[in-house]
């Protein structure tokens, strides 16, 4: 993961992140799973020293989602599973509690509303033959994250964050076919070969026919 810049109000809990970037797992290739354009967020500043942290707002805008096809499994499938494994271990669902290991206490957020709107996704997957496919996301609203808990742990907000934005990339990546254009591309790949080796008959039974000409001829010069 990488952040270009974060600009801090603390008088006014106010804070702004500018191009988040988070990676791929291994097994892909492209540049990123996601790119942030900037994310805004508004905190009560009524309690930044409280165990549990009240956000008024966050606002994540132009947020770039590339969705990689690797032999049948996708990067964002991928980033699914470990953060659901990492909220499992941290928080949510679950088990461990919120002591930290100094013995302090873990803060948690509760967040009246986060939108994230002006997305996009772009599909990366080798049966497209390099051509680039896309397609807008839903504005996404969540509201009251943590609330009825009396706070939500980071693991916890992470994890509805990324639910959220797999069930829009989900939607989005269904109107595109994705399914029938992978199999063209394995039809046409098919017939590509069978192209070949029918070509490659043709041209052998060719050469035989001309081996054979050419052996009545030599038999015929020698009175055969």
């Amino acid at each position: 993961m990488s952040l270009d810049s974060v600009d801090l109000d603390v008088t006014s809990g106010k804070a702004g992140l500018n191009c988040f970037i988070v990676g791929n797992t291994n097994g892909f290739d492209t540049e990123s799973a996601f790119k942030l354009g900037s994310i805004a967020v508004q905190v009560d500043t009524s309690s930044i020293g409280s165990v549990t942290i009240l956000i008024n707002s966050v606002m994540i805008t132009n947020t770039k989602v590339t969705y990689e096809l690797v032999s049948g499994s996708s990067n964002i499938d991928a980033i699914q599973k470990n953060v659901d494994t990492y909220a499992k271990k941290f928080g949510a669902g679950g088990s461990p509690s919120s002591t930290l290991p100094s013995g302090g206490e873990e803060k948690k957020t509760i967040i009246e509303k986060l939108t994230i709107t002006g997305s996009e996704v772009s599909v990366a997957a080798d049966f497209l033959g390099g051509k680039e496919m896309g397609s807008k996301l839903p504005t996404i609203t969540l509201t009251d994250i943590g609330k009825d808990s009396g706070g939500a742990t980071p693991a916890e907000v992470i994890q509805k964050v990324i639910d959220s934005m797999t069930t829009g990339i989900t939607s989005s990546i269904g109107t595109l076919d994705l399914d029938g254009l992978a199999k063209g591309a394995t039809d046409q790949a098919k017939k590509a070969i069978e192209g070949v080796t029918s070509g490659a008959g043709a041209a052998g039974d060719a050469a035989s026919g001309t081996v054979d000409n050419a052996t009545k001829k030599i038999k015929g010069l020698f009175g055969n």
